[in-house]
């Protein structure tokens, strides 16, 4: 899952430009030009929801099991959920169309 996310990161990544101006513009580029960039850009958005689904189904095993009790290793996991949403935060972002604008302000 992990995996996939970041090969079709890299993919985009390749043909994304990191512009105000001309960021909308590239993720229509991806999805339109681009050889297959439709099924990347379209792998890459249902991977991150695929991914967080199984981050929240193992929180919630953690809870179940009472993994919360191993304090270190709890506070350990719940930063890197906090970095894995401020991650996904910033790739709902970067596209920067009418959703991404308002998701940001």
């Amino acid at each position: 899952c992990l995996i996939i996310q970041i090969l079709t990161g890299l993919f985009l990544a390749m043909h994304y430009t990191a512009d105000i101006e001309t960021a909308f513009n590239s993720v229509n580029h991806i999805y339109r030009d681009v050889n297959n960039g439709w099924f990347l850009q379209i792998c890459h958005a249902n991977g991150a929801s695929f991914f967080f689904a199984c981050l929240f189904i193992h929180v919630g095993r953690g809870i179940y099991y009472n993994s919360y009790l191993f304090v270190p290793t709890w506070m350990i996991g719940v930063i890197i959920l906090f970095m894995v949403m401020a991650t996904g935060f910033l790739g709902y972002v970067l596209p920067w169309g009418q959703m991404s604008f308002w998701g940001a302000a």
